[in-house]
This record gives structure tokens, C-alpha cells and sequence, in this order.
């Protein structure tokens, strides 16, 4: 698929991705949302976003996210195509109504939970990252120097900075072609990654200190409740990296990490080492991802999210031969 040979017959285009967008989902919108506007300036291309982290103010025209739609403020346009990238149609938050209401939808996503929810659907699981799938997308001989930076950013935020398993030889040479446009990739890294604010140190610290360790050391739990994010004035964007350094743990074969979002609310992140398919123990409470690395919204008290979770996890490690 090209998108530009998608897009080329509508008069105005949409660009959403899902709540709390992490680096892949801000990089592969920020890249489609730059190339349609470079290839068709003469269209209104609009990105619609929660704001995203601090951290990623290095792509070109970040600012111009519409997050006051995301923020409750309504919007009444229609748009001929709407582009939901990273994501189901029911995780675009406030930009829902526009995916459903556009004339022509498409959706473009590598989780392996996404069964498609556009008109046209480009879903590959095999690919690191929907970064990845942008530059299958659109035309090489159209990227630059910004596009290329965009992409770059969400193919590494994925992908643990090229350390995880889904990192494949494809997407190891289209980073080549991506640095080769001459941004400064290792700043790029230092700065949208590994990076961290003082309250995200402190935090980070906290979860791992009031970490344990159970199923006879073969899963790691951790929690922040809500009111330790209001005491530090923090909320979701801190706690980004969390879950995979508490999955580095020696041993450890699943990580789960959770954070309040309500009461008797938690938001969860699974992290895997391989034995575990944590996309299917995500999909079985209503959640999605890919077999190492998902998430979940579960309700109870921190101790019920746990017991649930770990029946799921005890069972996979059985059929591993683990336990």
C-alpha cells in the first residue's frame, strides 16, 4: 500500500492515535502527518493527539497537534479519510467520533491483537513498530531530513533501541536509510529515550524498591498508587520506562507494572522474555499488544489486578514447561 495513492481523491484527511501515545505512536503520526502535508499541500491534514511527552518537542511542527479536541473541546469537522495509526478505532480517545463519521477510514497497525477496523487496514505484527509500517508506506524519494527523524524516533522506542526482538534485519536497514538523512540520531536517543526528569528517577525508584518478586521469582510486580502521582505532581508520561527496567530483573520471566488511574482502577503494562504471550493475557481483559510487550485498564484493588494476572501467567508457564 502507498498511502499517497489512497489519500489522493480526499479533500481533507485526519490523523489519530491511541490515548497515552508512547514514542512509536507520536513518531509514526508526526511522520504521516509531515509527508501528507509536504506531498499535498493544497489538502487540510489535521493530527489529533493527547499532548505527548516533553521529550519528543524535537520533531518538526509537534506544536501543531490538536489536543484541545483531545482535551474535551469537541470538534464538528468531517474529514473524507481519517488515518488511525498504532491503534483500534476505540482507543483514538475524543477522535473517535471523526475516525467513524469520516467518508473513507484506514487503519495501519502492527499490534497482533488489531483485526482492522478501516476501510482499509494495513496491519502487519511482524513489524517492529508502526514507525516501520510509515516508511513502507510512503515514498522514499519524498522523505527529508524531518520525516526520516520522526520515523527514526518511534522505530526506537519500540524497539528498546534496536534491543528488543522484533527487531528485524528490515528494520535495521531502514534505520540505515533513516540516519543517512543526517539528524543527530544518538541525541535523538539520548534525549527521547534513556533521558529522565528528576520525578521520573524518583519514581522509577520507587517502583523498584516496592517491587516483589513472586511465582518462586519468575514474575516481578509493581505499582504506583494515584496518590503518589499527586504528591510528586507527575502522571502517566513519568512512568514511561518503567515496566522494561523492571523486565531486565535476572530470572524474571514476566513483569507486571500498573499505575492508579481511578478508584479501584489500574492501568497495566506486561512485559515478556519470551515464555509468556502477554498480548493474549492483555486481549482476555479487554487490552492489546504484541506477545512481549501489552497492556491492559483492570478494576479492583492493586492485590485482586495481581491474582488475576498471574492465573493467566502461572497457566503459560505450566505449558512452558516452567512450572
Amino acid at each position: 500500500m502507498k498511502i499517497a495513492e489512497e489519500v489522493k481523491d480526499a479533500k481533507s484527511i485526519g490523523i489519530g492515535g491511541h490515548i497515552r501515545p508512547d514514542g512509536d505512536c507520536v513518531g509514526a503520526c508526526m511522520a504521516l502527518y509531515l509527508y501528507l502535508r509536504k506531498v499535498f499541500p493544497e489538502k487540510p491534514v489535521e493530527l489529533f493527539l493527547e499532548q505527548p511527552s516533553e521529550v519528543f518537542r524535537c520533531i518538526k511542527d509537534i506544536d501543531k497537534i490538536r489536543t484541545d479536541v483531545m482535551e474535551g473541546g469537541g470538534c464538528e469537522e468531517d474529514f473524507d479519510v481519517f488515518i488511525a495509526l498504532d491503534t483500534v478505532a476505540d482507543r483514538l480517545g475524543a477522535a473517535e467520533p471523526l475516525f467513524n463519521r469520516a467518508e473513507r477510514t484506514i487503519n495501519i497497525d502492527h499490534h497482533i491483537s488489531n483485526k482492522g477496523c478501516g476501510t482499509v487496514n494495513f496491519i502487519d505484527p511482524h513489524a517492529s513498530s508502526t514507525s516501520e509500517l510509515v516508511f513502507r508506506i510512503i515514498e522514499e524519494e519524498k522523505l527529508d531530513k524531518e520525516i526520516a527523524k520522526a520515523i527514526y524516533i518511534g522505530i526506537v522506542h519500540d524497539t528498546g533501541v534496536f534491543r528488543y526482538s522484533n527487531t528485524s534485519p528490515e528494520t535495521l536497514a531502514i534505520a540505515s536509510k533513516l540516519v543517512a538523512f543526517g539528524f543527530d540520531f544518538s541525541e535523538v536517543i539520548e534525549k527521547t529515550f534513556y533521558e529522565k526528569t528528576y520525578v521520573q528517577t524518583l519514581l522509577l525508584g520507587r517502583a523498584l524498591l516496592e517491587s516483589i518478586l513472586i511465582m518462586d521469582g519468575k514474575c516481578i510486580v509493581s505499582g504506583i498508587e494515584k496518590k503518589t502521582l499527586d504528591f510528586y505532581h507527575a502522571d502517566a508520561k513519568d512512568l514511561e520506562g518503567i515496566v522494561s527496567q523492571l523486565n531486565q530483573t535476572r530470572d524474571v520471566e514476566c513483569t507486571i507494572f500498573m499505575y492508579q488511574t481511578g478508584v479501584l482502577e489500574y492501568k497495566v503494562s506486561l512485559r515478556s522474555k519470551g515464555k509468556v504471550d502477554v498480548a493474549e493475557i492483555a486481549v482476555y481483559f479487554g487490552g492489546g499488544g504484541h506477545m512481549r510487550a501489552a497492556g491492559c485498564t483492570m478494576n479492583g484493588t492493586f492485590y485482586d489486578v495481581v491474582n488475576n494476572l498471574t492465573l493467566h501467567i502461572e497457566r503459560q508457564l505450566k505449558r512452558a514447561g516452567m512450572e
